[in-house]
């Protein structure tokens, strides 16, 4: 079993969700992070006011996902999400030593497919 974070352009999360449903994985989590990377901040102007806007909307999606289904995850989530542009995100993978589903008590990769 393995957890899959990555962190994508919001502007992009529509596309990954389709692409990880196309390739049959529809259970994830997300939601909004802000972050401060390569792709740095930008300032605004408001009423000759400049604010430092240097934190950057993203969204973290995390996956749980049998060692089945890894490559599959990982390439959609490239796939989707990359401009070329500095920003687009990064992946990461953890190996998860144990998983329980609360509701069946089944463990491993029968918890997440209960």
């Amino acid at each position: 079993m393995k957890k899959i974070e990555a962190i994508v352009r919001a502007s992009r999360f529509d596309k990954v969700k389709e692409a990880l449903s196309n390739r049959e994985i529809n259970f994830f989590t997300f939601y909004e992070v802000k972050g401060y990377g390569h792709e740095k901040g930008k300032n605004l102007s408001y009423r000759g006011a400049i604010y430092d806007v240097g934190y950057i909307a993203r969204i973290k999606i995390e996956l749980l996902v049998s060692d089945d289904y890894v490559e599959q995850a990982k390439a959609a989530v490239i796939e989707s999400a990359k401009t070329g542009e500095k920003g687009d995100g990064i992946i990461y993978i953890s190996d998860m030593t144990h998983i329980v589903n609360i509701r069946t008590g089944k463990t491993g990769s029968d918890a997440i497919n209960s």
